[in-house]
């Protein structure tokens, strides 16, 4: 184990850190399960945004740096892509 991982595993003891960690690389799994919808689909940010009738700004920020997604926004874009929406919880 690197010192990296060591100090790293370390601070994941602290669980209000570790819920932390936990829902930012879920957000931004989101994000990239978007940006490779996107890509499927030979759409830029802007032609997606415009589909899905929101600010290509808000793809980009979804795509990099989600914060607070609202499922809204996620059914949008799923439409925008004839898709659907599938959310599920695992164990």
């Amino acid at each position: 184990m690197t010192r990296w991982n060591h100090f790293y595993e370390k601070q994941l003891e602290d669980k209000k850190l570790r819920e932390m960690v936990e829902q930012e690389l879920e957000a931004l799994r989101i994000g990239k399960k978007v940006a490779v919808l996107r890509e499927e689909e030979r759409l830029t940010q802007t032609q997606l945004a415009a589909r899905a009738g929101i600010a290509s700004s808000k793809i980009s920020a979804i795509e990099n740096s989600p914060q607070n997604l609202e499922i809204a926004t996620l059914v949008r874009i799923a439409r925008a892509a004839k898709r659907k929406l599938k959310i599920e919880f695992e164990r």
